[in-house]
């Protein structure tokens, strides 16, 4: 099948948090974009968060040509996606809204336009089924901020060419990121199936007064997440078995696996568990505004990205290690 890789127009279907994020990381490598979203204020607030981003993406560096201005947005899907290279719809997780939606796009898309969903978790052989041309479609699900975080998860439904997941692959390195080929359709795929667990043990600490939502995320940042930032948890684990490695550890540490320290069921999402979650991050948030805390988040980022860089050239990696 032939497919377009070099992009030049880049389109947006969606322009919500994650939208924004990849019309952001689009523009800043030097595409044009073009957005569609149908909600009131859409525009407006796509390019509050464009301008909100822009300063950590010249932190990282822009690509000749970048620019803010080449940002268009549009009344239609059709004038959205008719002149474009790559597709990449951000509309919420409602099943039967992706697979209208997919409809809508496919038949006003040039044939040879990679057509990919930020979807975290539904299976794209379920929502492209009424797709035009669903060998070149395909899911690159990515991690907020999207303009700065690498990781995206790519794969294909039983319709998707593979051809199209290698040509999805290349666009997505071209924009910068670490694409992460899902070998199967399952729901969540991989990233988001380990924070899910991550979230509900947090919620059910929350919810038996073990901690405050403060501290559980103080465990998380000067703990692990320190760590996970350049190693991983099985390369962690492997050094936490010495010399002797990860065999080692699974010795060691295996059997407090079948110890009950952890529940896998969700909590119920009580009005008290909520009103808890609610009350805690409002004290960690305290008078800052979003934006503000995004802009904060975003300096750490690029921090820790550059200090990641810096060592692995110092060990003769590669970005991509």
């Amino acid at each position: 099948m032939a497919v377009i890789v070099d992009i030049k127009t880049f389109a947006a279907i969606g322009a919500g948090v994650i939208g924004s994020g990849w019309v952001a990381r689009a523009l800043a490598h030097g595409l044009d974009v073009v957005a569609w979203d149908p909600a009131p204020g859409a525009q407006k607030q796509l390019r509050d968060n464009v301008a909100n981003a822009w300063p950590a993406l010249e932190r990282v560096g822009l690509a000749p040509g970048a620019s803010q201005e080449r940002l268009k947005f549009v009344s239609t899907i059709e004038e959205c996606v008719e002149n474009a290279d790559f597709i990449q719809e951000s509309a919420p997780e409602r099943e039967e809204l992706k697979l209208a939606l997919h409809e809508q796009i496919s038949r006003a898309a040039k044939p040879e336009a990679i057509i990919g969903s930020s979807t975290s978790g539904l299976l794209p052989s379920d929502f492209y089924a009424r797709a035009l041309h669903p060998e070149r479609c395909v899911v690159g699900h990515p991690f907020n901020p999207v303009y700065l975080l690498p990781l995206v998860e790519v794969l294909g439904g039983e319709r998707t060419a593979p051809a199209a997941i290698e040509a999805a692959v290349t666009i997505y390195r071209s924009l910068g990121m670490r694409p992460l080929r899902v070998r199967k359709e399952v729901p969540g795929f991989i990233a988001d199936r380990l924070l899910e667990a991550l979230w509900r043990e947090a919620l059910h600490l929350v919810n038996e007064g073990v901690a405050t939502t403060g501290e559980i995320d103080d465990a998380i940042r000067f703990g692990a997440g320190i760590r996970w930032s350049f190693m991983g948890t099985f390369l962690t684990y492997t050094l936490a078995g010495g010399d002797a490695g990860m065999r080692h550890f699974m010795q060691q540490f295996g059997p407090a696996l079948e110890l009950p320290w952890t529940k896998l069921v969700a909590p119920k999402l009580t009005d008290e568990l909520i009103d808890r979650v609610v009350d805690g991050t409002a004290e960690q948030v305290g008078p800052r505004s979003i934006k503000e805390l995004e802009r904060y988040r975003d300096e750490c980022i690029t921090s820790v990205l550059a200090a990641i860089g810096e060592t692995k050239a110092r060990y003769g990696l590669r970005p991509e290690d």
